[in-house]
């Protein structure tokens, strides 16, 4: 799912209405790489839709997320979004905290856990945060430690 139109078609195909909102939030997570804040988003469909309230940008990130359009990771300074992984297979995420780039993680650690009986597993996640060569790297030569 990459071009505007397929996360359209999706959105669409799950019974969603389609709106100049959705349609320009489409846009702009088909022409976006890494993850973006409920705030970025905001602030991006503000410059075309006067009076759009936070909430009414949240509640519609909220939506395509439980329609599997995007992805919801948790990051420390809060939840960011990105368009959903075009893999089908269930996997997770190792994720650069300077740049966003996301490497999947190929099998699940789930299968390792061992869960009580007493207890019902009914959705997981798991990320892994990092900095990719790049960005360390560059975190070297700046004098951090990587």
């Amino acid at each position: 799912m990459h071009t505007m139109e397929d996360i359209i078609r999706r959105m669409s195909s799950q019974g969603l209405r389609i709106t100049d909102q959705r349609k320009t939030l489409a846009k702009l997570f088909s022409e976006t790489q890494g993850y973006l804040a409920p705030k970025e988003v905001y602030e991006y469909m503000g410059k075309s839709y006067a009076g759009l309230s936070f909430d009414t940008v949240y509640r519609n990130l909220r939506v395509m997320e439980e329609l599997g359009v995007l992805e919801q990771v948790i990051f420390e300074d809060g939840g960011k979004f990105k368009l959903h992984c075009k893999e089908h297979d269930h996997h997770h995420h190792m994720i650069c905290l300077q740049c966003g780039m996301t490497y999947p993680i190929t099998y699940c650690p789930m299968e390792q856990t061992a869960v009580p009986e007493e207890f019902r597993v009914v959705k997981h996640k798991f990320e892994v945060f990092g900095y990719c060569k790049a960005c360390d790297q560059e975190e070297l030569a700046q004098g951090g430690q990587g």
